[in-house]
């Protein structure tokens, strides 16, 4: 299931890269601004967004519909990504943000400008956060086993926490297009939840 979600996302950004140069060049990147358990309409009104309305005594999520970086304000942190044209917010049936999944990037990219994003989100992490000690969950270098590793699709993963309130994953998946089968693109996802993946680094003795 996760291998052709990914690639309907990948598509979603790849159709999606033409038409945000021509917007880019008009318009400043909308803005999703939000913490967890937080009402969804409060974040509607408050961001410069095209996140639609809450389906009411519903889990669900609003998706944008143009270029949307995310700004993540908790407990005295904030996480800006770049402008993401896959971005949703879930909430659950009382109207409460609980998770975001976004992909920062507009487009699918090459290995150099995707490690780049990463390491600028991981950057930014590390002011506050606490990275994973587990071996399968730390964070994503930029050297030659880890090229290797996204080369060959293992889907490196690092995860954080911020104390017993928040988690954010990153990885990184390779894209392939149907109509460029030869081009080297790869594509990031961020998920902001609420903790539910434990830090065992003493399963890697």
């Amino acid at each position: 299931m996760r291998r052709p979600m990914i690639k309907a996302l990948g598509t979603i950004v790849l159709l999606s890269a033409t038409g945000w140069g021509l917007y880019a060049w008009l318009t400043p990147p909308d803005e999703v601004v939000l913490t967890l358990g937080e009402p969804y309409e409060q974040v509607r009104e408050r961001s410069r967004s095209t996140l639609p309305p809450a389906e009411k005594n519903t889990n669900w999520a609003g998706v944008v519909s143009r270029p949307t970086r995310l700004r993540l304000v908790a407990y005295e942190k904030v996480l800006v990504t770049p402008p993401s044209m896959f971005l949703a917010v879930t909430y659950d049936s009382r109207g409460r943000v609980d998770g975001v999944r976004l992909s920062p990037q507009v487009e699918p990219l090459p290995l150099d400008e995707t490690l780049k994003i990463v390491r600028n989100l991981q950057d930014q992490l590390r002011r506050g956060w606490t990275p994973f000690r587990s071996r399968q969950s730390q964070p994503i270098r930029d050297d030659v086993a880890t090229r290797d590793a996204i080369r060959n699709c293992d889907d490196p993963t690092s995860r954080w926490n911020s104390g017993p309130e928040l988690q954010i994953a990153i990885d990184i998946r390779c894209f392939k297009a149907d109509t460029r089968p030869d081009d080297e693109r790869y594509l990031i996802t961020l998920i902001l939840s609420r903790p539910w993946v434990d830090d065992r680094p003493e399963s890697d003795r």
